[in-house]
């Protein structure tokens, strides 16, 4: 799988495993793939073979409702994945309506302000107040409502999957074993990562090292570093943490003859993806009977679907959007002898926070040297959302490095 496609199933949150901005050469605009896409937009397709298979929604969805944890996987910024999630829900809840709802984006604190959300005894803000929305989750909280409220309308337990994003971070400085027991949050020690999702997670280290390194070779990481066997480490307690509550869950609401109900988990499509993440640990904890199912866009190419990606993917269909205006530093330019000096700065700009300043003298952008002001505005405006422009300023007499990081288009 191609960069660009793990990137785009990797959870975008607070935590460690998170989107990034592809590191495309920036003086290069990206051509679209060329690859052939081998989706019908708004269907099914199984990922056993060699490639995806059209199948039958209906009979899919009710093989998935026999399964005791079904995961839905997600972009967390695309609305369309949570759109697709809540018909999917619907569907699932039509032929299980015994059902429980687990949901990465709260820690487990924030529980009995679920509790107390699907009763009905709290307002929409007041849910959102109380369980923080804010500071522990860092996507707009309309992106998730329709779901929240699909699960008060039919009384549908919430669960509280995930752990707090401080111990994660703790974990990934120090490592599991760096973290006293008592401060894990009652997570079990996580089975081992098998080899497929080490290497996943080190493609994600190693961008994440490229990224504090601003594009300059300071050493390449390895997997014998601690930086990265405490990033492994913080990635299986998240996954245990989730596997834990769904279980839990199911037995908390477990009926009175001790049958439990059936358990959806929302969460990041990394920790869905090929059963690496939050399935490997269901497994360990003795839950063979587990479905994932993820959505993806429709032009994906076939080369970006590989055999067991998940049990099946839906074709999301393209939504048809504005062209993004050309990029803009937000400044003013005056050409001279040296270079392209900064004569204005517009408060809030890209340039000012990418570290820019009034005065600065541009000489070098993308590795090239730039003369004239028509140049530089060219070249930006060619600049691919997502990716980087390196400048090379004169602020006091000192050659400074500024990277221009331009933001990701918004879908």
């Amino acid at each position: 799988m191609s960069s660009s496609a793990w990137l785009r199933a990797c959870a975008l949150t607070s935590g460690l495993l998170c989107t990034l901005p592809t590191l495309a050469n920036p003086a290069q605009s990206q051509a679209p793939s060329a690859a052939p896409a081998c989706l019908a937009p708004a269907s099914w397709a199984r990922t056993d073979g060699v490639t995806p298979q059209v199948v039958d929604a209906g009979g899919l969805l009710t093989a998935m409702a026999g399964r005791a944890v079904v995961l839905l996987g997600e972009q967390h910024d695309d609305m369309d994945h949570h759109r697709w999630q809540l018909q999917t829900l619907s569907t699932l809840h039509a032929l299980r309506p015994r059902m429980v709802i687990g949901f990465e984006m709260f820690p487990r604190r924030a529980q009995p302000v679920l509790d107390r959300w699907v009763a009905g005894e709290l307002t929409e803000a007041e849910f959102l107040q109380q369980s923080e929305w804010g500071k522990v989750w860092s996507m707009p909280a309309e992106l998730y409502l329709p779901l929240f409220h699909f699960a008060r309308m039919n009384r549908i337990p919430m669960l509280a999957l995930n752990i707090d994003a401080e111990l994660t971070r703790r974990i990934a400085d120090k490592g599991w074993d760096g973290v006293p027991e008592g401060e894990r949050e009652g997570v079990g020690r996580p089975a081992a990562a098998v080899s497929a999702y080490e290497d996943f997670l080190f493609e994600i280290h190693s961008q994440h090292a490229q990224m504090r390194q601003h594009g300059k070779d300071q050493g390449k990481p390895a997997r014998g570093d601690a930086a990265f066997r405490n990033f492994v480490d913080s990635q299986l307690a998240w996954d245990r943490a989730m596997a834990e509550a769904l279980l839990a869950g199911r037995a908390r609401h477990a009926a009175a003859d001790g049958s439990l109900p059936f358990a959806v988990g929302i969460m990041g499509s990394g920790h869905v993806r090929h059963g690496h993440g939050v399935a490997h640990q269901l497994a360990a904890l003795g839950e063979p009977s587990i479905g994932q199912l993820m959505p993806v866009e429709a032009a994906t190419p076939c080369v970006e679907l590989p055999a067991g990606l998940a049990d099946a993917v839906f074709a999301v269909p393209a939504l048809r959007q504005p062209p993004p205006p050309p990029p803009r530093l937000g400044v003013g330019l005056d050409d001279t002898d040296g270079g392209i000096r900064i004569a204005e700065l517009t408060p809030g700009s890209l340039a000012e926070r990418s570290g820019l300043r009034r005065g600065d003298l541009i000489t070098e952008a993308a590795g090239a040297p730039v003369r004239r002001s028509a140049q530089l505005i060219g070249l930006i405006r060619r600049q691919p959302a997502g990716t980087w422009l390196p400048l090379q300023v004169m602020r006091e007499g000192k050659a400074v490095e500024v990277v221009v990081r331009f933001p990701r288009e918004a879908r």
